[in-house]
């Protein structure tokens, strides 16, 4: 389905302060469908023909039956003179048919409202009402209806939407809570579910007749500055959006100052009741400071484990036994850094680099006891799953050491460690300039455990890991010598 963006580039001719404004019209308008109780398509002029319409964007309501079952979002139409579109189009005025007979003769009311810029029309906004469907008169049918006449006038003036646009996982919508206040700040109407919102947060009695912001100071909601934000926005038409919140509840508001014939028409309440919210939001950040403090301990625990290591080889005899915990040590101490960098995490993923960056410096400072050892790292990891990050870790922190024992052979060199994140997979390439790899060398037959290491924990992954002398490579350059160790893991 074609964007808006894209039907505005490809068939009109629009500035590109229009163009914001209708993708912020698209933004808000479900405030307009359902408090109308009416399907919306906005129409957009062709540029080359003034009878051609293209459908740039379609919503439906949430509060009534749908007037129009198939989408005609990038569909062009020939309206003549007569269609409510065209003359709504000509005549810079709002136009309203009643009794069309759309989907198998369901009867329908349209609406046509025409967008200005000035003196031009830009658009026209098309609404459709399922009269099947129409609900049956009451006090909430009633309001909705007054509030859609003031917000068709607003859009047909350009002053809705208003800024700033709503959050779309956040801001409440019609369904949630709606509140009709008077230019005197006193409710007119609120929905049951406003009520109900306020009710939780301690509000006793019926919504209407009281006046909104001191009756929100009563519930002793600590904003003492309620009653200037409403005051402010019946003055400067500004939308402003409140948490309000105490022991008992929370909820939030999008306040909006109507307007009618360009005259102040007393303010739209949108109330969502976010108590659950919240109370999921406290679980989740309880949840994540938990798992980041595990994280810690596990670190703790490891790094204690990597100095017990440390002591321990220093009482072995032989230099085997010493090479061999000491190593063990270097793993247990990989795994380490990766837990801290968790435990300052606030995701699931966490920044590779500065992981790989303490591996280099702890194999660049095990290397300087007997050499001199240059480590770098050139290019970005970017984000890793936690998942992945511990065996990365521990195959590049054996294929490092692997570099500086047996390819530069604890001597003067430099260790180079290449990353490259595609999004899909990493490519890390470990690059020393040793002597290189003996003759005959067969990795599939070594009996090397840090090597065996990495085979399985790159197959565990689904990975793919090479090693091959840096000038037995196609694109290597003349005189080059060394080692090169490729590892391909998905992420």
């Amino acid at each position: 389905m074609a964007s808006l963006q894209q039907m505005m580039t490809d068939h009109c001719d629009l500035a590109d302060e229009d163009q914001t404004w209708l993708k912020g019209l698209v933004n808000e308008w479900h405030i307009l469908a359902d408090t109308s109780f009416s399907d919306l398509v906005l129409w957009l002029p062709d540029r080359d023909d003034p009878a051609v319409f293209w459908a740039g964007a379609q919503i439906r309501p949430t509060t009534g039956p749908t007037a129009l079952e198939e989408d005609v979002v990038g569909e062009s139409i020939v309206y003549d003179d007569e269609h409510p579109v065209t003359g709504a189009f000509l005549s810079h005025e709002v136009v309203e048919t009643s009794d069309n007979q759309l989907n198998a003769g369901i009867p329908v009311d349209t609406l046509a409202i025409p967008i200005m810029g000035g003196n031009t029309c830009i658009a026209v906004l098309e609404r459709h009402t399922n009269r099947m469907g129409v609900r049956a008169p009451g006090a909430l049918e009633d309001a909705f209806l007054e509030v859609a006449d003031v917000l068709t006038d607003m859009v047909h003036r350009r002053e809705f939407p208003i800024d700033p646009p709503s959050e779309p996982n956040l801001s409440p919508r019609v369904a949630d809570g709606l509140v009709v206040v008077n230019n005197e700040g006193r409710i007119q109407y609120a929905t049951p579910n406003a009520v109900t919102a306020y009710r939780r947060l301690g509000h006793i009695g019926d919504l209407e007749g009281e006046r909104l912001p001191e009756m929100t100071q009563r519930l002793g909601l600590g904003l003492a500055a309620v009653g200037q934000s409403f005051t402010s926005d019946l003055r400067s038409r500004a939308v402003h959006e409140l948490d309000l919140g105490n022991r008992q509840a929370s909820a939030r508001l999008r306040i909006m100052p109507l307007t009618q014939h360009r005259q102040p028409a007393g303010v739209l309440v949108l109330v969502r009741d976010t108590t659950e919210i919240q109370e999921r939001e406290r679980q989740l950040v309880t949840k994540d400071a938990t798992i980041r403090e595990i994280h810690h301990r596990v670190k703790n625990n490891l790094q204690t484990v990597a100095a017990l290591l440390r002591l321990q080889s220093r009482r072995m005899t032989t230099e085997e036994a010493r090479s061999a915990l000491h190593d063990a040590m270097n793993r247990v101490a990989a795994i380490a850094v990766v837990h801290e960098i968790l435990s300052q995490a606030h995701s699931q993923a966490v920044e590779f680099d500065d992981i790989a960056d303490r591996i280099l410096r702890m194999v660049g400072d095990v290397a300087a006891l007997s050499g001199r050892v240059n480590t770098k790292r050139v290019g970005t990891f970017g984000m890793v799953p936690a998942a992945a990050a511990t065996s990365l870790s521990l195959v590049i922190t054996e294929l490092c050491q692997n570099a500086v024992e047996h390819g530069l052979k604890f001597t003067t060199g430099h260790v180079e460690l290449r990353p490259t994140n595609s999004g899909k997979q990493i490519v890390v390439d470990i690059l020393d300039d040793g002597a290189g790899l003996p003759p005959g060398f067969d990795m599939t037959t070594t009996n090397s455990l840090g090597l065996s290491i990495v085979s399985t924990l790159v197959d565990d992954a689904g990975g793919t890991f090479t090693l091959c002398n840096r000038a037995d490579e196609p694109d290597a350059e003349p005189g080059e010598h060394g080692t090169r160790a490729r590892v391909v893991m998905p992420i």
